[in-house]
Order: C-alpha cells, then structure tokens, then sequence
C-alpha cells in the first residue's frame, strides 16, 4: 500500500523506470497515442470515457509525484489561446514553458527521451503536455 499521491501501478512503474530528462506526455483524448509517439514508450491508458481522467487530475498527481524542469505545450495554428493552457498553468507554477505548433509537438514526441505516454479522457481540444522530469533533490 502505497501513501503517496501516485498509486496507479503501471504509471507508477513507468514513471520511477525514467529519470532525469525523460519525457512525460500527458494526452488529450483525440491524441494518436499508438502512432504519436515514441514507439518504446511506456504506454499508460487512463481514457476511460470522455472527460475521464483529464489532463488536470494527472498532472495533479504528477506535479507531486515528480521532479519537474519544464513543459512543452500544443497550440493551434491561428494563435488562438487554449483555455486547459490556464489551469495546466496553474498546476505547473512557474516551470519553463514552450508552447509549440501542431506538428512540431508531434515530431518532440517521437523522440527517444519520451518514456511515458498517458492516454486521458481529456475532451478539450490542444490539451496535450509534454513535461520533462528534473532532478530530484536531497
């Protein structure tokens, strides 16, 4: 039994096997999680139907459970803001924030430092974030 925030046992052991500059992606629920992302990545689904779980109850449990350095973010081509941006924001406090096109955020999340792929029932759209794990300190 566990007494920490993060209990879920296959994201537990996803997150504890990265480490320092590994990647976390935390999916909306119109992501391509099987061919989004890097093909070695542990694959956590969450996406129990819409709205269950979203982006925000796992970085909840995330931004207590790991060290984090920064955040890469998807926007829409016209600039439009995203509103989930708002309360990822507010979660995240003031880690380095990269907000990056469509594509763009396609291509950093098939890169190999990309361990951990979260599947949420996220129904906003452009609620996708790429964290990355920092160091953890004494």
């Amino acid at each position: 039994m566990l007494n920490g925030p993060l209990t879920h046992p296959p994201l537990l052991a996803a997150v504890a096997a990265a480490g320092h500059g590994s990647r976390i992606l935390v999916a909306d629920g119109n992501y391509p999680h099987s061919t989004g992302v890097n093909p070695a990545a542990e694959r956590v689904f969450l996406n129990l139907r819409p709205g269950l779980a979203t982006v925000d109850d796992v970085l909840e449990v995330l931004v207590e459970a790991v060290p984090l350095e920064s955040v890469a973010v998807m926007v829409p081509p016209d600039g439009e803001p995203v509103p989930a941006h708002t309360g990822f924001r507010q979660i995240l406090g003031d880690l380095e924030w990269n907000q990056v096109g469509r594509f763009e955020f396609y291509d950093l999340c098939k890169t190999p430092d990309v361990a951990v792929v979260v599947a949420t029932g996220e129904p906003r759209v452009y609620a996708n974030v790429l964290l990355t794990i920092g160091v953890r300190t004494a």
